[in-house]
């Protein structure tokens, strides 16, 4: 997959070692007398090591790459003892990246570790959804829903199948992706057509966002593209509405796509501000 990744300068760089700190990921070691980046899946493409280095040498790439591996970094890091795993956790708070700051919790979790120990108010800000706000926590509601048909129904009933809904909520790792078939909608359209559950949303993976207000439009394509690469996606409708300012959903879900290293069936709905359906098809569930 296609990534932001470090790249190292090596006639600017003199081996002085003091980016080595810097990246407690353990992605850097110090080799034949120059800094190399030892493993892609170290690398979070995040730059903390670049202010580290008093020669410049260090810049950021956007280059083929395996993918990041939090698991793995977390097995240095916690080698490397308490005072990496701070800095460790504030690095992931201070780039927002709320999606790997929650697993990283969650592996010291499993590994019994009391995580309080290492978050100050603001990471722990952060990270509260990793540390069991039921606000947040992933909830797959598919084997609740009621064996009673549609037609029986006396009022309409609940097609949503998972828990949250709002991208930067969710956790890309959330098992109800597996063999799903996700359905990713701007925040409008639910309130513009009637019937948005049983037209749309059955049996379905929802996430939603605004391509206009929301201000993580990068960190959105980084979350997509990692649900696309970790998770075996049937198929993706994007579902959105007629105003311009809504078509940048198409936009964020092609570049996740693209630095995914996917090919996934994608199909595009627009919606009018009247609640009909303009053009494109709904991608059957099989």
């Amino acid at each position: 997959m296609k990534r932001q990744i470090i790249t190292i300068d090596e006639e600017k760089c003199t081996g002085c070692g003091k980016c080595i700190p810097g990246c407690p990921e353990g992605a850097l070691q110090i080799i034949d007398g120059k800094a190399r980046l030892v493993s892609d899946l170290y690398c979070d493409g995040l730059g903390a090591c670049i202010g580290t280095c008093p020669e410049g040498a260090i810049s950021i790439e956007e280059r083929e790459a395996e993918p990041y591996n939090e698991a793995r970094v977390m097995e240095n890091i916690i080698k490397a003892g308490d005072n990496t795993i701070r800095a460790h956790l504030k690095h992931l708070r201070d780039h927002n990246e709320t999606g790997l700051l929650q697993e990283a919790i969650d592996i010291l979790q499993e590994r019994g570790f009391d995580v309080s120990q290492y978050l100050d108010e603001e990471t722990r800000a952060h990270a509260y959804p990793a540390c069991g706000c039921p606000g947040s926590a992933p909830i797959d509601l598919r084997g609740e829903k009621s064996a009673q048909s549609e037609e029986d129904a006396p009022s309409p009933e609940s097609q949503l199948q998972n828990w949250p809904v709002q991208l930067r909520l969710i956790n890309p790792q959330a098992q109800y992706f597996q063999n799903a078939h996700l359905l990713i909608a701007a925040d409008c359209v639910p309130f513009s057509h009637a019937d948005f559950h049983r037209t749309f949303l059955k049996d379905r993976i929802l996430i939603i966002f605004c391509p206009k207000l929301d201000p993580t439009i990068d960190e959105y394509i980084a979350k997509l593209g990692e649900i696309f690469a970790r998770s075996d996606i049937q198929s993706i409708t994007i579902l959105r509405m007629e105003v311009p300012c809504c078509s940048g959903i198409e936009r964020i879900v092609q570049t996740a796509l693209q630095r995914s290293g996917k090919e996934i069936p994608l199909n595009e709905l627009v919606i009018s501000i009247s609640g009909e359906i303009l053009h494109g098809e709904k991608v059957p569930v099989r």
